[in-house]
């Protein structure tokens, strides 16, 4: 018992046995000193967020699919910009009551029921955080090749079973080990990693783009390539880019109250991130295209992977200067994948876990074991079975998004912004969110519905003969799967009401728990001006009593 109690995370004295599974200090709703994030912090964040590998590459896939290169770029750009709201909406509530996505979760799930959202959200996360970590592996390689041209001859010492060498495994390991000091950082300081990286990966990434422009003497012939596909088969080509770009979103669609929790006032989470996040991916990709098609001139062959044709630049005998330019550029995407690990994963996996076991795991802890995982579950055997990892993510952001739609609606239509803060930590029978034993049946009936609406065309996916209606639903699983549970929550809500829903008659962002109807209107009106948050009263009582 002595070890467990040392084990244990900070938290209030005197709390019942079921509250300790509730909350401890990084569950409760943000303390003012902790709300750090202004409107610049969250244009940083999304430049860091967006100015990764994957993005880079993003274009890729469309005009192997067939697309022209300004026909994928359209669709980044109507992609990014589509996801983009659906962030801002579901980010709106932690950035109102400065609560994370776990507790956002409890109020539409359910006090017991949301852990299944959460575990949902927090296996995601320990799985891109081994794989993100896995391609700044590369870039580490890269790098040291800059350096000391004979790292890339390091004799292979790991059997063939492992999936990798010795040299490989360093270079992951190196950047594994660099990003550990990051995950240190609580929540309202990192915001000043993401700001290095806003500063240093654009400046890389337009001196990268320069580079190969004026190497190759243009912007080579990707550019001059038409499209290959016509009619119909064209705008299903179009219409699943588009989807691919939000479906690579669905995570952070989900858990966007997390970031939004440390705003120092609503807005700062609402119209920088509606422009920041279409305009940082669709930049991003842009340079990947243009550097991409330059390749081709100077190779003869596209080159979509940065790291792969920065690599190539280190071949033969180059010069001082391309060495130089090699190591700035790589050492620049080796900030720019630790701030996306950070922020996408590690971050989120702490919030996730810390709601599992709050008892014994707060976010820095939860960071920490994702890093752990990510290193122990081989994440580069993934990136080699390719196809099938894409299909598993494609899956994955079906649960996703049936998760986003119950819980959008819930704060929309069903609550209409009304929250009980109070009843989001005390495991009381007669509390808003007991539902049934602690689990909302409403919200699970609509999420299964989002999910089985896709599964047809899921399994057409993965190889299997089905009806060609059942492949474009799945096309369109982010919004069918949103669309499905949403409109099966609402219809359960009209026909089996929650408790406390008479009392959101009209919509109003207030937290109702022993708050009089004159303090919600100041609060209220406090809120509109952005001077301070509706929820700063109830955060008292709930730090209080808890």
């Amino acid at each position: 018992m002595g070890l467990f109690r040392k084990l244990e995370v900070s938290h209030s004295e005197g709390l019942t046995y079921s509250e300790t599974f509730l909350q401890n200090e990084d569950l409760l709703p943000v303390p003012e000193e902790k709300r750090t994030w202004g409107v610049w912090n969250f244009v940083a964040f999304w430049i860091a967020d967006s100015f990764n590998i994957n993005t880079w590459m993003i274009v890729s896939s469309m005009v192997q699919l067939g697309l022209s290169w300004w026909q994928a770029w359209v669709c980044v750009w109507i992609g990014y910009g589509i996801v983009a709201p659906f962030i801002v909406a579901n980010a709106r509530p932690g950035a109102i009551f400065h609560v994370t996505f776990p507790i956002v979760a409890r109020t539409s799930f359910g006090l017991w029921g949301s852990l299944w959202c959460v575990f949902n959200r927090g296996v995601m996360a320990c799985i891109w955080y081994g794989v993100q970590a896995s391609i700044g592996g590369s870039c580490v390689l890269v790098m040291l090749r800059a350096m000391w041209p004979s790292v890339n001859n390091i004799p292979n010492h790991m059997p063939e079973s492992s999936g990798t060498t010795t040299r490989d495994f360093m270079c992951f390991f190196l950047f594994w080990l660099i990003s550990l000091p990051a995950i240190w950082f609580p929540m309202h300081k990192i915001r000043h990693l993401f700001t290095l990286k806003a500063i240093v990966a654009p400046i890389a990434g337009i001196t990268f783009f320069i580079w190969c422009v004026v190497k190759a003497h243009g912007v080579g012939p990707v550019v001059h390539q038409p499209a290959t596909l016509h009619g119909s088969e064209l705008g299903w080509a179009m219409v699943s880019s588009i989807m691919s770009c939000i479906s690579n979103m669905a995570t952070l669609v989900t858990n966007a109250p997390d970031f939004a929790s440390r705003a120092r006032y609503p807005s700062a989470a609402g119209l920088p991130q509606l422009i920041s996040v279409p305009l940082g991916f669709s930049l991003v990709s842009f340079f990947g295209v243009i550097v991409s098609s330059s390749s081709q001139a100077i190779y003869g062959e596209a080159i979509w992977s940065p790291i792969d044709l920065l690599g190539m630049f280190l071949d033969g005998n180059p010069s001082s200067a391309t060495r130089f330019g090699v190591w700035f550029i790589a050492a620049s995407f080796i900030i720019a994948q630790l701030g996306t690990n950070i922020s996408a994963n590690s971050i989120s996996a702490g919030c996730d876990l810390t709601a599992l076991f709050p008892r014994f795991i707060n976010i820095r802890r939860g960071g920490y074991i994702a890093a752990i995982v990510g290193l122990c579950m081989l994440p580069w055997n993934l990136l080699k079975s390719s196809n099938s990892f894409a299909s598993y993510l494609s899956a994955y952001s079906v649960f996703l998004s049936s998760i986003a739609g119950v819980m959008i609606t819930d704060y929309y239509v069903i609550h209409k912004g009304h929250y009980n803060l109070k009843d989001l930590y005390q495991a009381r029978k007669d509390g808003w969110y007991w539902y049934t034993y602690g689990i909302n049946f409403r919200a699970y009936a609509a999420y299964i519905a989002g999910i089985l609406i896709n599964v047809v065309g899921f399994a057409g996916a993965t190889g299997r003969d089905v009806p060609l209606a059942a492949t474009r639903i799945y096309e369109m699983s982010f919004f069918t799967g949103f669309g499905v549970s949403a409109l099966i929550y609402w219809s359960l809500n009209m026909l089996f009401p929650v408790r406390g829903v008479e009392q959101c008659k009209r919509y109003e962002e207030v937290d109702v728990s022993g708050v009089d109807s004159d303090s919600a209107a100041e609060y209220q009106k406090d809120a509109d001006s952005d001077k301070k948050s509706v929820a700063s009263a109830a955060v008292r009582s709930v730090n209080s009593n808890a």
